[in-house]
């Protein structure tokens, strides 16, 4: 950087900075930034021969009024006018100016724009890399579209100076993070990757920057540079301290730019070339050595440095997962750190060994240091090691040590933080599942993890052991013996009395033979906790009390006493009252024989992923190290019982025949697929986490698609469900218009308040010619608890598209925000208008769509039963005609129909080949518009 002149002191705005700081009071402050704007605003209108000099201090006030909190709105165009000068100085200002002040949809871009052209064009290194600081700076689309072609050129150019190349390296990596689509490297690449290979370290450091982040995207574009990289960071590690001087930091030789050439190689798989592998193998093997090296230097920032090195090594270690001996080691160095005097490597160490526990080479390794990972768990101060830990105890957790580690973490549970309680809840109920060889031990630790950490314990852990024991003949009695017991105590939470009511209204009968639990014992000590339970518990109770009545005919006149009395009958609650008094006229009327068939034993639920792994996956979120995507690597023996993720609703002990309607009314009768004894929530609908605590306000929903493509084929059905919200739709199209109806129920008991509902349109539906004119009417803003409301989609198809609009629903439960993103099912193929033809005119019609980009064809194995009523069935709902006798193979499926949009029509064809013996099909789609046969095959390939 240039010299800065005696002149160059600019007095004029030091003496400003003086007075302002002086100012006793704001007003005084004020008064004095309102007379020198005057000032500055007089000399810029009247003087027009004012020098460069009297420019740059009046700009520079300016600028340090703005910084104060004031809005400038003169004087832009006396910046642009200094980036004409020749004095560094007045450029670096006026480009500063520009920096802060000027706004991408400036009148001025235009013209900062040929200043900085001629700056770039200069020659001058100075000039150039003022010009390139502004470009990152401002970093806006306009520039990209501008530059984005320019800097690489000037990057790549033999006679560009090494700090201009510097700057361009990172002007380039700030444009392609705001404009990825602009900065096009095409011809670059080999000479950007070549960089690597710079004798200046500066560069080199610069542009492993750009690279790293354009081999996320493009990665096969780049492979090239793991070689260059290796050879890079081989060079590094074999140095000696003394060999890159200017860039070696407390005796550790360029560190930063290890740890980025080590971070630029866990984008890409190992390298399959034997000795550029061997020779990184040898690097990490030397890292790992210098670790075990005494220390150079007392200092932090040495031991900060060999660290930071350290752990980027270890994870490329784990990203590989394939060099058993490196990876024992790395584990035998993180397990030095987790006693360490520094918190933060016991945090990292924790960490790394997090992950490193999935793979099958280090799993031993890690469970070595288990009695560690305990104590940390206990005595360490920060909470986020403890965490830590207790990711570390759930990781490392198999048959062997399960019992040890559940014990652990429940005794931990008892003085845990209540930031992490819930998931500690999750982690002790998944693994006390996952690793059950016992099942009374399982029924156990469920039981004591409600009695410790009852108001943490969330609705999937008891309907999943509820589950359990209802899945496990051999474990019913334990359980309903068990729950028996745990009921007796004074101080019993809610969790508790659901599970006892659930059991014993299913198994009760198993331990009545002990006078201590006869029958009327049970009752009695169940209806001992009615009064103290909310209204949902209390709902499941009376379900459990007409179970009685069914196992124990010597309790129906004490129930129906229970039953008959006002608090029940006359109920404030809806749900209370149709209850008792349905179960009252049920128990009256039915015969024994009705009765026992109507509310007999609850069926064994169907395997399905447990919805606590679900909860447990949503809970970690998508920053931190998600130790449960560990299931994935060591499923030793799988669950239990697969678990269905509906869960023992409240009304699941009457039997299906037993009728307990919502307050509102089912307009869909969307909820007449599942029985009475189906809870509502599956897996995949836990895309929502209603249950974490969320705050003030609703982060950004990740879209939901998981409904989407149920719909390509019918127009009827339930698009999403979860714990407190079911959406049902019903649509109806005819040639280019839809309506859709979409009902939103509340299965909660509690009110939504701030209900909205805003239909949006991604990607190619915000162009400025709509494929899609959707209108909404607006929804009621509060769903009571068990209302539903309708809200009316009015849909015009202008023309062809492919990216379906997006639903955003959000509203308070519970003073919590929620937030949730769908995608609306309205595909291009809800607009078919069915084609009747003979087979001469199919295939006379099939040859004229004869252009390659007019056909699509897909062959791919089958993913649904290929019965051909259902296939036929999905064809017809695909919205085109079904073609009889077309085909000469009967085996075949023709369909034909034209796409009704506002602008054009679009004839489409269809063959669908099924190979039975293969189980795969072969899909080919002609469509007089090439965009629609490619969409359309997309779509339709997942369906079969």
């Amino acid at each position: 950087m240039p010299a800065v002149s005696k002149g160059d002191g600019m007095r004029g705005l030091a003496v400003f900075i003086s007075d302002i700081r002086n100012c006793k009071s704001k007003e005084a402050e004020i008064k004095r930034i309102n007379k020198e704007l005057a000032n500055i605003r007089s000399k810029f209108k009247g003087d027009k021969a004012l020098d460069g000099y009297s420019k740059k201090k009046y700009v520079c006030k300016l600028l340090f009024i703005f910084l104060l909190g004031h809005d400038i709105d003169f004087g832009h165009m006396e910046a642009v006018n200094l980036l004409s000068s020749n004095k560094y100085t007045e450029k670096q200002i006026g480009y500063l100016f520009i920096s802060v002040l000027v706004n991408s949809n400036s009148e001025l871009i235009r013209l900062i724009n040929n200043a900085i052209k001629n700056d770039l064009s200069s020659r001058n290194p100075t000039f150039m890399c003022l010009a390139l600081h502004c470009i990152a700076n401002v970093g806006s689309r306009e520039m990209a579209e501008a530059f984005a072609s320019e800097i690489p050129r000037i990057l790549v150019a033999g006679d560009t100076m090494d700090s201009v190349k510097q700057s361009a390296a990172l002007c380039l990596l700030r444009l392609y993070k705001t404009s990825p689509d602009l900065v096009l490297m095409g011809e670059w690449t080999s000479r950007v990757v070549h960089l690597l290979n710079d004798q200046h370290m500066g560069v080199v450091t610069a542009a492993i920057s750009l690279i790293t982040c354009l081999s996320q995207k493009n990665p096969d574009e780049f492979k090239t540079c793991v070689s260059l990289a290796v050879s890079r960071l081989s060079r590094i590690v074999s140095s000696a301290s003394t060999d890159l001087q200017d860039y070696t930091y407390y005796f550790v030789p360029a560190p930063w730019l290890s740890c980025k050439l080590l971070r630029l190689l866990q984008c890409y798989p190992p390298p399959e070339d034997g000795a550029v592998k061997g020779r990184l193998v040898e690097c990490l093997e030397t890292i790992l050595n210098k670790a075990q090296e005494p220390p150079k230097s007392k200092k932090v920032q040495h031991s900060n440095a060999k660290n930071a090195i350290l752990f980027e090594a270890i994870s490329l270690i784990i990203h590989y997962d394939s060099e058993p001996n490196l990876l024992v080691r790395a584990c035998n160095q993180l397990g030095q750190f987790l006693q360490h005097r520094e918190t933060n490597l016991r945090y990292l160490a924790l960490e790394s060994m997090c992950t490193l526990a999935s793979s099958e080479f280090s799993h031993e390794a890690v469970k070595t240091h288990i009695e560690t990972v305990i104590n940390a768990l206990k005595t360490e101060r920060d909470v986020s090691v403890r965490q830590r830990a207790a990711d570390l105890l759930y990781a490392m957790c198999d048959r062997s040590n399960a019992k040890q580690i559940v014990a652990e973490m429940l005794s931990y549970l008892e003085t845990a933080d209540y930031s992490i309680r819930e998931e500690m809840v999750l982690k002790v109920a998944i693994l006390a599942e996952k690793y059950a060889v016992d099942y009374s031990w399982y029924v156990d630790t469920i039981l004591n993890l409600i009695r410790i950490a009852g108001d943490y314990v969330s609705e999937e852990v008891w309907y999943r052991v509820i589950q359990i024991v209802i899945n496990r003949d051999d474990v019913q009695g334990y359980a309903a013996k068990t729950v028996f017991e745990a009921l007796q105590a004074p101080a019993c939470h809610e969790n508790m009395v659901k599970v006892g009511g659930y059991i014993l209204g299913e198994f009760g009968n198993l331990i009545a033979g002990d006078p201590r639990s006869s029958p009327l014992v049970q009752f009695n000590l169940l209806h001992s906790k009615f009064h103290l339970c909310s209204v949902p518990t209390r709902a499941l109770l009376l379900s459990a009390y007409i179970k009685f009545i069914n196992l124990f005919p010597e309790t129906k006149a004490t129930i129906q006493e229970v039953l008959r009395c006002d608090s029940q009958i006359r109920n404030s609650d809806v749900e209370l009252q149709q209850r008792a008094v349905e179960y009252l006229k049920l128990s009256s009327i039915a015969s024994t024989d009705v009765l026992a068939t109507v509310l007999e034993e609850m069926p064994p639920f169907p395997e399905r992923e447990s919805s606590i792994l679900a909860k447990l996956k949503k809970k970690k979120g998508p920053g931190a190290v998600s130790v449960t995507e560990l299931e994935d690597n060591k499923r030793e023996g799988g669950e239990l019982n697969g678990g269905s993720d509906r869960g023992p609703d409240t009304a699941a002990m009457a039997a299906s025949n037993a009728s307990t309607p919502s307050p509102s009314a089912d307009l869909l009768g969307i909820r007449s697929a599942a029985s009475v004894g189906a809870a509502p929530t599956s897996a995949g609908s836990l895309l929502v986490d209603v249950f974490s605590e969320a705050g003030p306000a609703a982060p950004t929903a990740a879209v939901n698609d998981d409904g989407f493509l149920r719909f390509v084929c019918k127009n009827n059905g339930v698009l999403f469900e979860n714990q407190l919200l079911q959406i049902g739709i019903k649509s109806e199209y005819r040639q280019n218009l839809g309506r859709m109806y979409l009902f939103y129920g509340n299965k909660t008991s509690v009110q939504f308040a701030c209900f909205t509902t805003t239909v949006s349109c991604p990607g190619e539906l915000q162009s400025h010619i709509l494929p899609l004119n959707v209108q909404t009417k607006p929804v009621e803003p509060l769903v009571e608890g068990g209302a539903q409301i309708q809200q009316v989609l009015n849909i015009e198809c202008l023309t062809d598209f492919s990216d379906a609009p997006l639903l955003n629903i959000k509203f308070r439960y519970g003073g919590a925000l929620q937030n949730l993103t769908l995608k609306l099912p309205v595909t291009i193929n809800k607009f078919f208008q069915p084609t009747e033809m003979s087979s001469h005119d199919f295939f006379q019609r099939w040859k004229q769509l004869s252009q390659p980009q007019q056909e699509a064809q897909k062959i791919f194995k089958a993913n649904h039963s290929m019965d051909t009523e259902v296939l036929k069935a999905k064809l017809l709902g695909l919205g085109m005609a079904l073609l009889d006798n077309v085909d000469p193979n009967p085996e075949n499926y023709v369909c034909a129909g034209v796409i009704q949009t506002k602008s054009q029509q679009v004839g489409c064809l269809l063959r669908l080949e099924p190979n039975a013996q293969a189980q795969m099909y072969r899909l080919t789609l002609r469509c007089s518009k090439d965009s629609v046969s490619r969409r359309l095959c997309e779509l339709l390939a997942q369906q079969f």
